[in-house]
């Protein structure tokens, strides 16, 4: 062989690229194909996971404008009730709008999520205050929660099921720990934005018009997130002679569905005590101010994103998802009883900061792989559906209402140790379920 023809021929207008240089090129749009994906199911529910929780780092302030009463507690617990009603929309939304993504595709069930949920933010940014208007703020605040709700029980379905089939089986982990991390983002945002605003405005500019600035900015990445999602590519089309999707998942996957709604117990009820009541408990029984308290979401939120991607990793790893759900759910139950009592006899942000991202890692470890493992029991066409339900209900039922029953019994008792008996009650409901699931994968 001459030394020309041993030689590569070198690159010339119109010549084919070599075959390292296409296989790279295509690494690369795959790439950033997962890229836009990742994007488009975390922004949207980023945004909604926002907009839906900054309610809750501004409850004393909202309890105060909308929901005035003879005592302190009382005002809290009209505002943490109306944070609550949220949550009863989620079941309907979770049936109307999985059952949507089932028959119509992921893709249009997730714009329509987006644009409900800006309608209900809207309502909230501009309700006038009881002191203004009387009643009609208040119901506006409702209205805005009911339609957050609606809107949210219906995202969490349709986008983690699109993590998941927009892939191989390989990735699909780290792909689903997304829907968890956007949570932690969102719960970043929404208590530095919280904090900032304490630091930097008196009190009567946060009343007049400072707390209504958090619901505003999260309306400002909304066209974002609807561009991006309208040029997906679709994971899911039904038949369109098959029977409604709901239908099918109640019948053939009923057990399935009600073990995934206790095995969700406990990982809500850490979201919405420690990442989200946790300032409230800060300033309320543990007399810290609002902005150091406000802290305590920052910290749970990044912790949040972290544990959660790194679950996904491990659970692409992983044969099996169980044992390590069960393994993280063990550990948190043992340990929340001493961080409590830690945190309500030796009250520090410092300790208080590091007990918050202790609990929150400990539960979260094991909640990507429990989702994953959910989600690969329930067959496609049922699969939005099924998420949906699973976590619209359990939320509903154990989160939505764990910040009024906490606070309930906090007024009632004095018990500083109250959130820690609730969420062990919602450990012991989980890992029950969960030694009940048998793990298959059907897709």
């Amino acid at each position: 062989m001459s030394e020309a023809a041993a030689l590569p021929a070198s690159p010339v207008l119109g010549s084919a690229p070599p075959a390292n240089a296409a296989a790279t090129a295509a690494t690369t749009r795959s790439g950033q194909s997962q890229f836009r994906l990742i994007a488009a199911c975390s922004i949207g529910n980023a945004l909604e996971m926002y907009d839906f929780t900054v309610y809750s780092f501004f409850a004393l302030l909202i309890g105060k404008l909308f929901f005035p009463s003879e005592s302190a507690f009382g005002s809290l617990l009209l505002a943490v009730a109306t944070f609550g009603i949220g949550f009863v929309m989620r079941p309907l939304g979770g049936v109307i709008i999985g059952n949507y993504a089932d028959r119509k595709g992921r893709k249009a069930a997730m714009t329509l999520t987006i644009a409900l949920m800006v309608a209900g933010t809207l309502c909230i940014a501009l309700a006038p205050t009881y002191a203004s208007a009387g009643v009609f703020g208040s119901l506006m605040i409702v209205a805005g929660r009911l339609l957050q709700g609606f809107s949210l029980g219906g995202e969490v379905g349709a986008a983690t099921s699109m993590l998941m089939e927009a892939g191989g089986v390989k990735g699909r982990g780290f792909r689903v720990s997304w829907q968890l991390a956007s949570q932690g983002l969102s719960a970043l945002a929404g208590a530095l934005t919280g904090a900032l605003l304490y630091a930097l405005l008196p009190q009567a500019s946060l009343e007049s018009w400072g707390w209504r600035l958090p619901f505003l900015l999260g309306l400002l990445i909304a066209p974002v997130g609807l561009y991006i999602r309208s040029h997906l590519e679709e994971t899911h089309q039904a038949e369109s002679h098959e029977a409604s999707p709901i239908g099918r998942l109640l019948r053939a996957h009923g057990g399935t569905v009600f073990k995934g709604i206790l095995a969700t117990t406990a990982g809500t009820a850490t979201m919405y005590l420690v990442v989200f009541f946790m300032p409230t408990y800060m300033i309320r029984v543990l007399k810290m101010p609002p902005s150091l308290s406000l802290l305590s979401g920052c910290v749970t939120g990044i912790t949040l994103f972290v544990v959660s991607l790194v679950a996904g990793r491990l659970a692409d790893r992983l044969e099996r998802r169980k044992p390590l759900a069960i393994g993280s759910l063990l550990f948190s139950l043992v340990a929340v009883g001493p961080v409590f009592w830690l945190i309500s006899h030796h009250p520090s942000v410092p300790l208080v900061l590091c007990l918050s991202a202790l609990l929150t890692a400990s539960v979260n470890i094991g909640t990507t792989p429990m989702f994953l493992m959910l989600l690969e029991m329930l067959p496609i066409g049922v699969r939005a559906s099924g998420i949906s339900v699973i976590y619209s209900v359990g939320v509903t039922i154990f989160g939505g209402s764990s910040q009024f029953i906490v606070t309930w019994l906090l007024a009632q008792t004095g018990n500083p140790l109250s959130p820690a008996f609730y969420m062990m009650a919602c450990g012991v409901l989980s890992i029950g379920a969960l030694l009940s699931l048998r793990e298959r994968r059907v897709g």
